[in-house]
């Protein structure tokens, strides 16, 4: 199967494509490509004129912005499955914030050129987008309610619960940045505060640490823990349907 075989089977499934059309699904997959980027490598800087977007096959992408004195503010870390550098277009198609590999990763690279070029014809893709855009605030929503209501730990059940599918059952393997210091500065902690709270978390809900490794025995119990104190009944279920996109 060549590259562009594969690409096709994986951008059907990707939220932003599923429901577009099958030529027009097609035509991204003759112009992407797969690459491979290693750790500490950036695939482009805040404010750089945006030429590609992209979507993770394997590894973590930290997208991020900084600040004045050098130092630097995660917007997100991003697993396997995510899109990350389409909503440039609505930035005057400059990308509004840096991403670099954390780990050695994957990616679908994708032209931004003909993103604009479908959402001016097709308005199936401009929904797609829309959508996409909604889910995108209703997690910074999310987030914001989680640092007022949420203790430590259970912010970490949300954001393990982001690697998982719903459907999910048994053993559940999530495989964390080597680095946790990201993940904690992502959440808003010391890695210190983090390290803390990850081991009550493993007590309440019994999932088991080994290094980057987090198994957990029963995702319901994850699921009940974490979201209890939100608004809404399990609000982090539609922030676990992945696109199953791992070649």
């Amino acid at each position: 199967m060549n590259d562009s075989s594969k690409i096709l089977k994986i951008l059907k499934k990707a939220p932003l494509f599923e429901n577009c059309d099958p030529e027009r699904v097609a035509l991204f997959a003759t112009q992407s490509s797969i690459i491979s980027v290693e750790k500490g490598q950036m695939l482009f800087v805040h404010e750089e004129p945006a030429k590609r977007f992209f979507l993770i096959l394997d590894g973590w992408i930290k997208t991020f912005r900084e600040t004045l004195d050098g130092g630097q503010v995660i917007v997100d870390i991003l697993p396997a499955g995510e899109i990350f550098g389409e909503t440039s277009l609505f930035e005057g198609e400059f990308y509004p914030y840096s991403a670099e590999a954390v780990e050695s990763s994957r990616l679908i690279s994708m032209p931004l050129s003909l993103l604009k070029t479908e959402i001016d014809q097709d308005p199936k893709m401009i929904s797609a987008m829309l959508t996409n855009m909604a889910r995108i605030r209703r997690e910074q929503d999310r987030e914001l309610e989680h640092l007022k209501i949420q203790n430590a730990p259970q912010r970490i059940g949300c954001f393990l619960l982001r690697l998982t599918k719903q459907e999910e059952e048994g053993q559940v393997k999530i495989q964390l940045p080597y680095d946790k210091s990201l993940v904690a500065a992502r959440l808003g902690m010391q890695p210190e505060t983090f390290s803390r709270a990850l081991a009550k978390l493993k007590d309440a809900t019994g999932l088991e640490i080994s290094g980057s490794t987090i198994l957990l025995q029963d995702i319901k119990q994850l699921i009940h823990y974490s979201c209890s104190a939100c608004s809404s009944e399990f609000p982090c279920k539609d922030l676990t349907e992945k696109s199953g996109c791992n070649l």
